[in-house]
């Protein structure tokens, strides 16, 4: 199994997208990318921790590759709108690839220089960023799967 970890604004959506791709055996949402410890949601949505809304994916290589949970990261979100993704507004919505090895660094760096040479994002700049994996804080229960459990959606095969 290899991880992953991704921002591309309000979690629980950006979870349910990762967790119903054929390889990936889980997902969770949480926090990443900042200084607090301990973040909670109520204190990452102030704009004060430095954490972004977070997806943790656990993947099986065998199946689903780095480079294909990328080009789903890439059309689940629109990479040139800072700190925002629709009607989200804030840092905690930032488009953020965490990387986890000098592979996923160099495949991420790849992959948004392909997509900012391929003409969709012209004029536009991506502004993801792509930064070393530190700590996962692992967001409070009722957000795990939280779409789930409201009954909003479902993984179709």
């Amino acid at each position: 199994m290899a991880e992953a970890t991704f921002a591309a604004g309000c979690f629980w959506g950006v979870e349910v997208r990762f967790r119903c791709l054929p390889g990936v055996i889980d997902a969770e949402v949480g926090y990443a990318g900042g200084s607090t410890e301990e973040p909670t949601y109520r204190r990452v949505c102030s704009g004060r921790t430095g954490h972004a809304e977070s997806v943790r994916v656990v993947y099986d290589p065998q199946r689903i590759t780095y480079e294909q949970l990328l080009e789903a990261f890439w059309g689940m979100h629109d990479p040139t709108t800072p700190n925002r993704q629709g009607p989200d507004v804030g840092s905690q919505y930032r488009s953020v690839i965490f990387y986890h090895s000098e592979e996923q660094e160099e495949a991420a760096l790849a992959s948004r220089a392909a997509l900012e040479g391929g003409g969709k994002y012209e004029g536009r700049g991506i502004v993801t960023e792509i930064v070393p994996a530190g700590r996962f804080w692992r967001a409070e229960e009722y957000h795990q799967r939280y779409f789930e459990k409201q009954g909003m959606a479902a993984c179709r095969s």
